[in-house]
C-alpha cells in the first residue's frame, strides 16, 4: 500500500536530484500534474520544517542541506565500510558490468550501494531500488543464509506473481535454484524479473547483517561469461570476508 502524501514528498525529492535547480510552485505542479492547492501545502509545509528554501525570492524552491545531514546521521548508526565500495568498484572494472551490494526488506531486497557499468547498454540501478527477493539472483544469496526451515517459511508468505516468462512461481522452484547457488558458491537469475537482464550473486553475511553483492548486465554481453563472471565474484567476495574478519579481530 501507497500513502499518496507520503510519495508525493519522496517524488518531489527526487525531482530535485534529477533537475539539481530551483523550480517555481508552477514548474512542479505542472511535472506532477499536481493541483495548484495540494502543491502549496506540501511546498509550504517543506518549507516550514526546513526542508525547502528560495535561494532567490521568487526564484522557485530548492531542498536545503537538511536532507544531508538526516542522511548522514541515518548512515552513521549502520555505515557499510568503506572497503566494500572500493571492492564494487573493483569488481565493476574487472568485469565491466553493474555491481551493487543489497539487503533484505520483508519480501523484497533494497540497494545500499551501487557502482554502474561504464558502458552504454548496461544494467541501470540506483541505491534504494527494489526487487522482489524470489525473483532475483541477489535475493536468493540473501534468504541462502537462512536456515531451511527459515527460509521455507519466508518464503511461503510471497504471492508470487508472473514478472517474466521464466519468473519462479512455486516455494520449490526457488528453493532448488538456492540449493544449486549453495553448492557452486554464486547464484544466478536471468531474465526472471528484468527483460534481457542476466545477474551473479554471493551472499555477504557482514558482522550479523545478510548482504549479497551481485554483478548484473544484458544477457547478449554476461551470458556467455556467466561462470566466469560468477566464480570471480564468489572469490573476491571469500577474500574481502576473511580480510574483514582478521581486520576486525585485531582491533
Amino acid at each position: 500500500m501507497t500513502v499518496k502524501q507520503a510519495a508525493n514528498v519522496l517524488d518531489l525529492i527526487e525531482f530535485f536530484a534529477r533537475s539539481k535547480r530551483p523550480a517555481t510552485l508552477s514548474q512542479i505542479a505542472e511535472a506532477f500534474g499536481w493541483p495548484r492547492s495540494s502543491t502549496f501545502n506540501i511546498i509550504a509545509t517543506l518549507v516550514e520544517r526546513g526542508f525547502l528554501y528560495e535561494p532567490k525570492a521568487r526564484a522557485g524552491y530548492y531542498p536545503t542541506p537538511r536532507w544531508l545531514s538526516l542522511a548522514q546521521d541515518i548512515a552513521e548508526a549502520e555505515p557499510l565500510p568503506a572497503s566494500l565500495h572500493a571492492l564494487l568498484g573493483r569488481l565493476a572494472a574487472e568485469t565491466g558490468e553493474t555491481v551493487h551490494v543489497a539487503a533484505q526488506a520483508g519480501l523484497s531486497v533494497v540497494f545500499l550501494d551501487v557502482v554502474e557499468s561504464d558502458a552504454a547498454v548496461r544494467y541501470f540501478a540506483r541505491i534504494g531500488n527494489r526487487l522482489p527477493i524470489q525473483a532475483t539472483a541477489t535475493g536468493r544469496a540473501i534468504l541462502a543464509q537462512y536456515a531451511p526451515p527459515a527460509r521455507r517459511a519466508l518464503l511461503e508468505k510471497v504471492q508470487f506473481e508472473r514478472y517474466q516468462p521464466a519468473t519462479p512461481m512455486t516455494v520449490d522452484a526457488v528453493e532448488a535454484e538456492i540449493v544449486r547457488g549453495i553448492d557452486r558458491g554464486w547464484f544466478e537469475s536471468a531474465t526472471e524479473f528484468t527483460p534481457d537482464v542476466q545477474g551473479v550473486a554471493v551472499s555477504l553475511p557482514l558482522a550479523d547483517r545478510r548482504l549479497a553483492l551481485a554483478v548484473a548486465g544484458p544477457v547478449f554481453r554476461l551470458g556467455a561469461r556467466i561462470g566466469e563472471v560468477g566464480a570471480l565474484a564468489r572469490d573476491a567476495v571469500g577474500r574481502y570476508l576473511r580480510e574483514f574478519v582478521e581486520s576486525t579481530s585485531a582491533r
